[in-house]
């Protein structure tokens, strides 16, 4: 019996072989519909343009048109990014909830992921060079930092620094989590100190910004690293543009709190393209000699 793997692939090579009559009927009646195979064609998010999977998958989950990088998961990162890892309390996930509907909500994103909440740290190899390496996953309530990614990374962060490993953050968000209050706003603060104390060892720290990091995150553990590199075309920012427009009454340049514009203006260190992204944090980490 064919696996699901082997059956998508079937699927796909045969999809592609009517493709070019799948055009040839569009060109001819473009109001013609035309059945697609599920799983197969993906459309961007930016450019809106049609994708096949695998040439996305072979790209690094880039678009080809428009380079615009799709959201990844912390399975896709590490595959991408890591030769070895072990993770680091796989099992921290929240158990009181006082917010109404939060609990419902929580595990319902638990069984949709397989994650137990947006964070996941290891103790990884890049290439020969050991480091601790968190990731962020915005498929879990946006990767928002509530009480379990402020205590999980705290704690990661000073396992490093006793292992004295050089530390590499993937951060994406969309802010504090709103369902845990003052409680979420205060893991700002705890992840600082953390990497604070890190930082009072000569430990190197590297963050990487993914699409998108806003609100706490940015504005605490994400921002304070020795390197700041960003993969292109990424929102990073603290408020979002239509409240800042509002607050300052000026209409902001369209590129603005993209990977590039940051750049432009020294927020950040480097734009890296997904591609590069692990030969460029190889080559930080031995020249800092790791």
């Amino acid at each position: 019996m064919k696996n699901a793997f082997q059956e998508k692939k079937t699927k796909l090579k045969t999809f592609k072989k009517d493709l070019v009559e799948l055009r040839y009927i569009k060109e001819k009646n473009p109001f013609t519909a035309v059945e697609i195979p599920d799983d197969l064609l993906l459309v961007c998010h930016s450019c809106k343009s049609n994708i096949l999977t695998d040439e996305l998958e072979a790209n690094y989950f880039v678009c080809p048109n428009c380079g615009f990088p799709h959201t990844l998961g912390i399975k896709s990162r590490l595959k991408m990014i890591a030769d070895e890892y072990e993770e680091y309390l796989p099992g921290l996930e929240l158990t009181e909830f006082d917010f109404d509907g939060y609990e419902e909500k929580y595990k319902a994103y638990q069984a949709k992921t397989g994650l137990k909440d947006a964070l996941g740290c290891y103790f990884a190899k890049i290439k020969d060079v050991n480091v601790a390496l968190g990731i962020m996953d915005s498929s879990f309530m946006m990767a928002s930092m509530g009480s379990v990614v402020g205590d999980k990374l705290t704690s990661f962060i000073e396992e490093a620094t006793k292992k004295e490993l050089p530390l590499v953050l993937f951060c994406a968000s969309g802010g504090a989590r709103m369902q845990e209050g003052i409680v979420s706003l205060m893991q700002m603060v705890k992840t600082s100190a953390a990497i604070a104390r890190h930082k009072e060892k000569n430990l190197l720290y590297i963050s990487v910004f993914t699409n998108p990091t806003t609100g706490g995150v940015s504005a605490s553990f994400a921002s304070l690293a020795d390197i700041s590199i960003a993969e292109q075309k990424a929102l990073i920012g603290f408020a979002g543009r239509r409240v800042i427009e509002n607050t300052i009454k000026e209409q902001l340049p369209k590129e603005f709190q993209t990977s590039e514009f940051l750049l432009d203006k020294g927020f950040i260190d480097m734009v890296v393209e997904r591609k590069e992204l692990k030969d460029t944090l190889y080559k930080i980490l031995k020249i800092h000699r790791y």
